[in-house]
């Protein structure tokens, strides 16, 4: 490698970091278990084309938002996600955590790239010492959300999209990426040091 270039550490959250997903114990926790339920239900169709390939998670994962956060509270929302940001520290892997603290005491630049919500990754990526949050945003003003999302879905090929948006040309650093599934494909491929799976 050529160590005269800065080096970026990119990491996923969900599965990486973590031991599982934290969205949708997230959108539990802010809106109910019974509505979340009634609001996957209604979506049960799109759902099935998702598992026969004729749709995408980005297409269901926006039409999610879209039943759940029109006309919400933004502070409210975002208490909730404090909330939910202490709670999924116990799902933190410890090597992850070995391995975030290994790259921040080296000086590198840390990056978390996610396709779950900035209501809770952003305190969660204060508290790792991350420097820069990549993530998937709903859209809204300063008081309530209008269920459309800020952005398209963190994840992907949009996780590379965000990384160029955020640092340029990515061949002018050593990137360390790290990640555990099909979503994180086109991150580690771009990747000087791709690490897939390599906390479990």
């Amino acid at each position: 490698m050529n160590q005269t270039k800065p080096v970026v550490a990119a990491f996923d959250f969900d599965g990486t970091i973590t031991t599982r997903d934290t969205f949708v114990p997230f959108l539990t926790r802010a809106f109910g278990r019974v509505r979340v339920g009634l609001a996957f239900a209604s979506l049960a169709g799109e759902a099935m084309k998702v598992v026969l390939k004729r749709s995408d998670r980005d297409r269901f994962k926006a039409r999610i938002i879209g039943r759940l956060f029109p006309g919400q509270s933004v502070p409210s929302l975002r208490r909730f996600g404090d909330a939910h940001a202490c709670a999924v520290e116990a799902l933190f892997r410890p090597a992850a955590l070995e391995r975030i603290a290994w790259h921040r005491s080296r000086g590198h630049r840390l990056v978390m790239v996610s396709a779950s919500l900035d209501l809770y990754l952003e305190p969660v990526a204060a508290r790792l010492g991350f420097d820069d949050l990549l993530c998937t945003k709903p859209a809204g003003g300063p008081l309530l959300f209008d269920g459309g999302m800020d952005g398209a879905n963190c994840r992907g090929p949009e996780k590379v999209r965000r990384l160029r948006g955020l640092l340029g040309d990515l061949t002018q650093y050593e990137l360390h990426a790290y990640g555990d599934s099909a979503g994180d494909r086109e991150m580690l491929e771009v990747a000087d040091v791709p690490h897939y799976r390599p906390f479990e």
